[in-house]
């Protein structure tokens, strides 16, 4: 049944960041007595967004930004205003970190590129924030596990997923042996034509900027599974092709803008329709030659759009997962097999709910900050021998589920508040969860299974300590 909840009573109830009440007298970040002098490098939607102009607003008491980095000189220039911050900008890193001495460094750089920068603030003393994915391939893992055991420094992941409240639950009740011991799961994402094709615009779609979605996309996924068995994956075995975006398409043009085939592409973009995306990409793309509108069916792009994979975890879990990245609708479902019952829940199916909002806003108000209502979502608990029992959990659309608020206060305003489900997440959680998606890529390309550990030094362990 559902609780009469208000939303702010719920959200002390259920909050993920502590055991006791929200409304204690916070601890200044990361142990200091002053406020917390942070950098950003990479000044693109999801850094001045997410991690710029949201820590701004929400944490100035906190927090203040110190330095930001970009390649691109105009996206710079646009940071500073969006997110309403006066401080110094630089196109070479290593001089900001030494020119504006921060605590941490915020990375939100080109999923390649990750590395250098975790690697280059660790090394001259910072703490670091990375953006998932950790990293895109095995060797530039290993060599920020090296670097992190070599600093004595911390690296955080920013796994957001892991904090809403219907993420929650789920966990709760698998930690609670609601089900018995688990044996199998079985997971399906689903990305729609709005949301699913924009990653085959930008440099998501060439493999060596973004280590394919087996990285970029699904390290949320296989994180949240890690997190949920709370086991580590032993092997990868995966299926996976390109055959509806790149070189399949019947027709190609330079970019949306320009092409002349927008009256026959059911995939047209106007991008000149968003303000935001007109004065942060297209206004700065002399600088670096960066086109955020490009052809789903231009040849560069090289990785898959359909995937399938089968991982067997150190506890001898077994996970079914796919990846659709051109379906009608987007959302997910998962089901977890345990040896006393089954957990059956999901998102955004429409076959199960009823919403007047369109498959562009749904993404939309995913990625909103503004924070929204509660609302109540259905999950199935259905033990063995016994009928099946609808439980009801809170859940809010904006900020992907209410997980963003609840990681962010975390880090920066609670950050010693006991966190008994392991939400937050470090080094170890960043690499298990895109070794994952390196091991399936090597798993298609290679045609056998891929163990973990022959990817980097970490040993699988049944249970994460």
């Amino acid at each position: 049944m559902k609780n009469e909840f208000t939303r702010r009573k719920f959200l002390t109830s259920v909050s993920m960041l502590a055991a006791g009440s929200l409304l204690a007298e916070p601890v200044k970040s990361f142990g200091l007595n002053r406020k917390l002098r942070v950098t950003l490098v990479g000044t693109g939607i999801r850094g001045i967004g997410f991690w710029g102009k949201r820590l701004v607003e929400e944490y100035s008491d906190l927090l203040e930004f110190v330095g930001l980095s970009d390649i691109n000189p105009g996206r710079l220039e646009f940071a500073l205003k969006h997110m309403g911050v006066k401080c110094p900008v630089f196109t070479d890193f290593e001089k900001m970190v030494k020119e504006s001495k921060p605590d941490l460094v915020i990375v939100t750089t080109k999923d390649s590129t990750h590395h250098e920068f975790i690697i280059k603030g660790l090394e001259m003393g910072c703490d670091v924030l990375t953006e998932k994915p950790l990293t895109t391939d095995e060797q530039k893992c290993q060599a920020i596990l090296d670097a992190e055991r070599k600093s004595r420094k911390k690296l955080i992941v920013g796994f957001n997923y892991r904090w809403s409240p219907y993420m929650t639950k789920i966990k709760e009740l698998l930690s609670n042996n609601a089900i018995g011991k688990v044996t199998s799961v079985d997971f399906n994402w689903y990305l729609n034509t709005y949301h699913g094709a924009s990653y085959f615009r930008r440099w998501h779609g060439q493999r060596e900027s973004g280590g394919t979605l087996w990285v970029h996309k699904a390290t949320h996924h296989f994180d949240l599974v890690n997190w949920w068995l709370d086991s580590d994956p032993e092997e990868v075995f995966a299926y996976g092709a390109l055959e509806h975006y790149g070189s399949n398409g019947p027709f190609r043009g330079d970019n949306c803008r320009t092409c002349p085939h927008k009256k026959d592409c059911k995939f047209y973009w106007d991008i000149t329709k968003d303000e935001h995306s007109m004065n942060l990409y297209v206004k700065n793309e002399h600088h670096d030659g960066y086109i955020r509108d490009n052809c789903l069916f231009r040849h560069e792009i090289n990785i898959y759009d359909k995937m399938s994979a089968q991982i067997k975890y150190a506890n001898d879990v077994v996970v079914n997962y796919s990846l659709t990245t051109y379906s009608p609708f987007e959302g997910w479902r998962i089901a977890f097999n345990g040896t006393d019952g089954r957990i059956e829940a999901w998102l955004d199916i429409p076959y199960h709910e009823e919403s007047d909002l369109s498959q562009a806003e749904l993404h939309a108000k995913e990625m909103d900050q503004s924070g929204g209502e509660l609302d109540y979502k259905p999950l199935i608990l259905h033990k063995l021998w016994n009928k099946h029992e609808t439980v009801m959990v809170g859940f809010e659309r904006e900020g992907h589920g209410g997980g963003d608020e609840r990681l962010h206060d975390k880090i920066f305003r609670n950050p010693n508040n006991p966190d008994p489900l392991k939400h937050a997440a470090g080094l170890r959680d960043g690499a298990m969860s895109c070794l994952i998606g390196i091991a399936a890529r090597k798993s298609i390309e290679s045609g056998h299974p891929v163990r973990i550990a022959e990817l980097t030094d970490l040993e699988p362990r049944a249970k994460r300590i």
